[in-house]
């Protein structure tokens, strides 16, 4: 009996199947403006809102804005007035006294509860939205509700707290000694639940066969934070301190309600002269330098960091 070989089956050069690369561009072909249909109602709102003003306040920072008179220019007559300015000066170093100590402190306080939430179980995961809660509170009802606890009697809430321990009622926002303090305290409680869910993610990314191999070769819990945890976590120390300087440099919403810069101009910040400068004062020229000064230390900032980072991964 005999078996047939099959005979071999010639395709024809026309219907050879095309290379992966010229079918992902014949199907990419046409459709590259999809994604930008989609970033275009965005796009066009911050175009609008965010850096036309931009630009307008570039603009007024060279001139004297004189409304419905028109605006004469008057070059860095601006820049000088305002770094001249005693009151610039005190409420710049404000400004990074309360960025440094609400970025270290909603560090620190974020990855200890990172530390402490970190897991799968059900009660985690409502603790965790409950420590996120102050993130999504309206920032002008975190400010009130701080300014009662703050209450300088010693009928306030704090007051009676650290009254149990035998220390004496404290003045807090209304203390020129303390104001500053009290407020970097409220921003360190706001923000720290918005470091704790970027640490978790992070914690989620660290390989843990690490973990188990320091267990086995003896390492304590300190040892572990100290030696694998950390150095996991250092891109995110990074993202996380610009987001939380630039954070601490933009205050303005907290210090306007509990304060408005005072007492005595004890938690004036750039923010807040800047605002009182241009709406109160009508400065609108002084005030937009301001600005531009401030979103030039940030940008400054912002680079270093990034420089370092870089330099540090390569």
């Amino acid at each position: 009996m005999s078996v047939r070989e099959a005979a071999p089956v010639t395709v024809p050069a026309h219907a050879a199947p095309a290379p992966t690369g010229q079918l992902q561009r014949s199907r990419r072909s046409g459709q590259w403006w999809v994604p930008w249909l989609f970033l275009a109602p965005a796009l066009v709102l911050f175009v609008y809102f965010k850096f036309i003003p931009m630009a307008q306040a570039i603009g007024m920072s060279v001139q004297e804005v004189r409304p419905y008179l028109g605006n004469t220019w008057v070059g860095g007559a601006n820049y000088t007035e305002i770094l001249s300015s005693e009151g610039f000066r005190s409420a710049a170093w404000n400004t990074v006294v309360l960025a440094v100590g609400q970025t270290f402190g909603s560090m620190v306080l974020g990855f200890c509860l990172a530390l402490l939430v970190e897991g799968q179980t059900r009660k985690l995961t409502f603790i965790r939205s409950a420590a996120f809660l102050p993130v999504v509170v309206p920032l002008a009802v975190v400010a009130e509700l701080w300014r009662i606890m703050y209450h300088p009697t010693g009928d306030g809430l704090i007051n009676q707290l650290i009254g149990l321990v035998g220390l004496g009622p404290s003045g807090f926002i209304n203390d020129p000694h303390t104001s500053l303090a009290s407020i970097a305290v409220t921003g360190i409680w706001r923000g720290a639940p918005y470091d704790m869910m970027i640490f978790l993610a992070g914690l989620a990314g660290i390989d843990r066969g690490l973990y188990e191999a320091a267990t086995v070769d003896g390492a304590s819990t300190w040892k572990r934070i100290l030696h694998v945890t950390l150095p996991g976590l250092r891109p995110v120390f990074a993202i996380l301190f610009v987001l939380a300087a630039v954070r601490g440099f933009r205050t303005f919403t907290e210090v306007f309600l509990l304060t408005n810069g005072g007492p005595n101009g004890s938690t004036e910040v750039v923010m807040t002269l800047i605002y009182k400068l241009g709406l109160e004062q009508s400065r609108l020229g002084v005030g937009s330098a301001g600005a531009v000064l401030l979103f030039a230390a940030t940008l400054v900032l912002t680079v270093c960091v990034q420089l370092l980072r870089r330099r540090r991964s390569a």
